[in-house]
């Protein structure tokens, strides 16, 4: 049987991270990923000649520090391209880029009102960094100085940002973003397409009590409203997996593990589906925390108390998304663009998710990257009320088109290709329990030091020497990278 320090499962980002780390401290490290291609839902795939897409998440950038720790502007991750425009579609089907002169067009007040708004927002996605970056103790368990150290300095660069920053940083996490936005905008439109970045992945209305939080999660993963380094996340995680691979690393496609081997309630190695058995000193688990605890553990393993809290765990993933090649005439801009016209529009595609339906209006965000298009669907929920996702993806593909159709008329002669994935692909291909991106619903009881469930928010779980290290986790949703980082750090 062979033998390795560290075993991580799952090469999506964050495992990746998670093993770069732990490889350049010199540990004997080893990734296993079930798909024959890394990258997790962080990955850019071909689904045809001249078809490649960004499969799930679009573009994104890891957190700088990560980059300057591993290097990785030397394993080929180039920085990042300049920033796009971040375009709502009026219903008049003109295109209104979020700039101050752009939004003179619709308000004055409004427009000399966004630079003060941007620059909160870059203030509270700084402290959200730091914030992510602190390992959080597991309250309300008792702590030691080396965690309490880490919540003195979260604490001191609170205080740094000003009182002002500061007071409108902790009101903003439990607000709506309606109710956010608000305060600084008077427009509809504007304050729509605001909105649409803040329930992007979330199964969530922009009425909703923790959308501000939420908001603030996105503009600090986007470095702003729109996607950077779109048509590039593959460069992500192959750039890592480099940096693996020169720190010493071990990387193993198409290597599912089917469980992991316990004994005495401590981890000791995995079994991978084919029956072959490794061992190590420490498991990560790259997978959601659910996957990992209720099927590569199992529930025997674990206490009855910590069971019941995993399986509550909220996925509820309610997003589709729709690739397509065309020959170029479709006539839409480069840029990030949504389809958001007002909040109740939004709130309104959400209703239809809490009932097990697909939106018939539904929230739209749309990239292209040469000639391809991709489109964010929300809202397709996972557990449909009627019907099953092999018959319902086409319905979402339909209202997809015809709804950008009405924007841009050319759209549907230009198409050559279609690839379209439903929540339940996101599951059963990607490894995405109920189709969550995020894999545990960024939402105010599921973040801090309740993510991924209460006391247990230092990657820590009750199986000894098992850590988790993917998106669910305190730092994870979206792509940065800092949940894999923050769970190699957290261990020695």
């Amino acid at each position: 049987m062979s033998h390795y320090d560290n075993i991580i499962i799952g090469a999506g980002h964050n495992g990746l991270v998670a093993a770069a780390y732990l490889a350049k401290q010199g540990k004997k490290v080893l990734v296993l990923e079930r798909r024959s291609i890394i990258g997790g839902s962080v990955v850019t795939e071909s689904f045809g000649d001249n078809f490649s897409v960004d499969s799930l998440h679009t573009g994104g950038t890891l957190r700088p520090d990560i980059i300057k720790d591993l290097k990785l502007a030397s394993y080929g991750l180039q920085p990042d391209s300049a920033p796009q425009p971040f375009i709502t579609l009026l219903a008049d089907g003109s295109p209104l880029t979020l700039d101050v002169e752009s939004i003179k067009r619709i308000s004055e007040k409004d427009a000399a009102r966004f630079p003060e708004f941007v620059r909160f927002m870059n203030k509270a996605a700084q402290i959200m960094d730091v914030t992510y970056s602190t390992i959080m103790p597991r309250l309300p368990m008792n702590f030691g100085f080396k965690e309490g150290y880490g919540l003195l300095e979260w604490a001191l660069e609170l205080k740094l940002a000003g009182r002002k920053d500061m007071l409108n940083f902790i009101r903003a996490l439990p607000m709506t973003a309606q109710e956010l936005v608000e305060e600084y905008f008077e427009s509809d439109i504007v304050k729509a397409a605001i909105c649409a970045v803040a329930i992007h992945g979330s199964t969530l209305g922009p009425m909703g009590a923790g959308t501000g939080y939420t908001l603030i999660h996105s503009w600090m993963n986007r470095g702003g409203l729109a996607h950077k380094n779109v048509g590039k996340a593959g460069e992500i995680t192959t750039a890592l997996a480099n940096a693996v691979k020169a720190f010493g690393g071990e990387i193993r496609t198409e290597a599912e593990v089917a469980s992991i081997k316990i004994e005495n309630q401590i981890a000791k190695g995995v079994v991978l589906i084919n029956g072959e058995e490794i061992s190590a000193n420490q498991i990560f688990s790259a997978a959601d925390p659910k996957h990992t605890l209720l099927k590569l553990v199992g529930a025997q393993d674990l206490p009855p108390e910590f069971v019941w809290h995993t399986q509550s765990i909220k996925m509820r993933g309610s997003v589709a998304k729709i690739h397509l090649q065309t020959n170029g005439n479709h006539g839409i801009p480069e840029g990030t663009l949504v389809v958001a016209p007002s909040i109740k529009y939004l709130e309104k595609a959400y209703d239809a998710t809490k009932y097990g339906e697909v939106s018939e209006e539904p929230y739209l965000e749309v990239t292209t990257s040469g000639n391809t298009i991709s489109i964010h669907f929300q809202f397709a929920p996972y557990a449909l009320k009627s019907g099953d996702w092999k018959l319902e993806i086409k319905k979402v593909e339909e209202l997809a088109i015809n709804s950008l159709s009405e924007y841009f008329p050319n759209l549907r002669a230009s198409i050559s290709n279609l690839k379209s994935l439903s929540p339940l692909d996101l599951e059963q291909t990607y490894g995405l329990t109920e189709g969550d991106l995020n894999h545990g619903q960024l939402m105010l009881d599921q973040f801090l030091f309740m993510r991924p469930i209460p006391g247990w928010s230092n990657h820590k779980t009750p199986i000894d020497n098992l850590y988790l290290c993917g998106s669910g986790v305190h730092g994870g949703g979206g792509v940065s990278g800092a949940a894999g980082r923050n769970a190699a750090k957290s261990v020695r």
